[in-house]
């Protein structure tokens, strides 16, 4: 039986809600979640020694107070760069090292996973075959070692998130499928997928179910938006947007199911931008989402179709 849970990624959280206890207390009394993505932006391993560990401990009491489990840690908009597939080497080098504490302060709050995009490529070297190759080639070791780490300090898997255009990386199927297995041919942790509803970038593969199907079983974490056909809108699951929406969340886990997922943290990766007639509506529309999604996965772990009469 495939087992999902439900919760959260944080990046909802940066910027608007940066205190652990604020963001904890929003999913545990706003979505009725217990599980989240911690994200950097909120706790950044660039940080110097004190300020992290005085944010750890304020997320450990934090999610202790509401019982809040943190799944995985991930980057996010802040973080989202070129990291491990930088032009230059020392560059390369120190997100290595990035990574390495980013695995120790996941084993330290108990996470499964670490996790990214596969690398951010210039627009130098993706429309160069030569540079393209060796930074490929580069990154597949560096995912390596970033692997091994992850096992020595007890992770189960390290992931990466399949994106959108070609310099981002996993923007085909096939090319997820070459460099999950390209990394795992010599990983400690095993290196899974994190999907997201909306990426279905190639033209050819603009189905996000074609991308649940193909991937489903090499996947851990699927991000979850609502969206539009050829657009990652990153919209929430209320009924205006559900209404215009391609995704249904019935589909979307019976697709998950049939195709080999086993087990499956379901994360709302859901953004509102920064104007002052959405800023008012972004709880109450996670909020809206949460129960969308409850009513289809209305318990965490093995999981059976709803009622008809549940799902509505």
């Amino acid at each position: 039986m495939t087992q999902f849970v439900l919760g959260t990624n944080l990046g909802f959280a940066t910027n608007r809600f940066p205190e652990a206890d604020e963001w904890a207390r929003i999913v545990s009394q706003e979505f009725g979640f217990s599980t989240v993505q911690l994200v950097a932006d909120l706790l950044n391993p660039f940080w110097p020694d004190e300020i992290l560990q005085s944010e750890v401990q304020r997320i450990r009491e934090a999610s202790a107070r509401y019982g809040i489990r943190i799944d995985s840690l991930m980057t996010s908009t802040y973080t989202r760069v070129n990291h491990l597939m930088y032009p230059y080497p020392e560059f390369r080098q120190a997100w290595l090292r990035w990574f390495y504490r980013f695995a120790d302060l996941a084993a330290g709050f108990g996470a499964r996973a670490i996790g990214s995009h596969f690398g951010i490529m210039s627009m130098r070297e993706v429309a160069d075959p030569g540079s393209y190759q060796r930074r490929v080639d580069d990154a597949v070791s560096l995912w390596q070692q970033v692997s091994k780490h992850a096992r020595e300090v007890g992770l189960e898997y390290i992931f990466f998130e399949t994106m959108s255009i070609p310099r981002e990386m996993g923007w085909t199927v096939a090319e997820a499928k070459m460099l999950r297995e390209r990394v795992n041919a010599d990983a400690g942790a095993p290196m899974y997928y994190c999907l997201d509803t909306g990426h279905a970038p190639h033209p050819d593969e603009r189905d996000p179910y074609l991308w649940l199907r193909e991937l489903a079983s090499g996947s851990r974490i699927v991000h979850l938006q609502q969206t539009e056909w050829g657009h990652s809108r990153h919209w929430p699951f209320t009924d205006e947007y559900n209404a215009k929406g391609i995704l249904s969340a019935d589909k979307v886990l019976q697709t998950l199911v049939d195709n080999g997922a086993e087990d499956i943290f379901l994360a709302f990766e859901i953004s509102h931008r920064e104007r002052y007639e959405v800023e008012p509506n972004v709880i109450p529309e996670l909020r809206e989402s949460a129960r969308y999604w409850r009513r289809h996965v209305p318990q965490d772990g093995e999981w059976s179709p709803p009622t008809p009469a549940a799902a509505q």
